[in-house]
């Protein structure tokens, strides 16, 4: 009997496995963040220092906008269609992260939900679904970078967290490179001090600080198992 003669769930079924056993054995991420550079180095320079290839660690910033409900959506339409212009196929992905920070984006509690909707509600190429998890930090993606060299209990917004942070990495400016490097070798105490930040308050939780990017983090360090 021809191929073109096997029952189509038959066809399909073995054209998954044909699929997984021809890529490589880690799960794909999709990253997308609100910055254009900060975030985006800082995930890269971690892919590369684990030798995680871009066909499995995708990280972009959002091209629909900065509001944090517009990362998700750019996420979601990436997940969804693929993106040519960057060689993404649709539904290509068996996990995907969007990265934003609280500060005083108005549709920040949006994202959150929306993002929360998506989870495990979209099925990748797969057929599996995909969980879809919100990285957010409250106020920005700096509060993760000071958290490896001191413990933040009060509320602090941008201004404070930049000034604190620069007592410790005296270069640091938003869009410089070689954060990952700066800080790595104090990683455990940044997700210790993330962690028991997160036992206390969570991402809806006013103006607490919080960050989600312990979890991402661990996530990609671990990504080879």
């Amino acid at each position: 009997m021809g191929k073109d003669d096997q029952p189509k769930h038959r066809q399909h079924a073995r054209d998954l496995r044909r699929r997984a056993a021809t890529r490589a054995p880690i799960d794909r991420l999709l990253i997308v963040c609100e910055g254009a550079k900060s975030e985006p180095l800082y995930f890269n320079e971690i892919r590369v220092q684990c030798r995680l290839p871009t066909a499995n660690v995708q990280v972009l910033p959002g091209a629909l906008g900065t509001q944090p409900l517009q990362i998700v959506q750019y996420a979601e339409t990436l997940l969804r269609h693929g993106d040519r212009a960057h060689g993404i196929e649709p539904r290509s992905f068996d996990r995907v992260f969007v990265v934003f920070d609280r500060d005083e984006h108005p549709t920040y509690s949006q994202a959150l939900d929306k993002a929360a909707a998506l989870d495990r509600k979209i099925r990748n190429d797969e057929r599996r679904p995909v969980p879809f998890t919100a990285i957010a930090s409250v106020p920005c993606f700096e509060l993760w970078l000071l958290l490896h060299f001191e413990d933040v209990h009060a509320p602090i917004d941008r201004a404070a967290a930049y000034e604190r942070l620069r007592v410790h990495l005296p270069g640091y400016e938003k869009g410089g490179g070689g954060c990952w490097p700066a800080t790595r070798d104090r990683l455990s105490e940044a997700t210790d001090r993330a962690r028991a930040r997160a036992r206390v308050t969570n991402a809806y939780d006013g103006n607490e600080p919080f960050t989600g990017l312990h979890e991402l983090v661990d996530v990609l360090v671990h990504l080879k198992g």
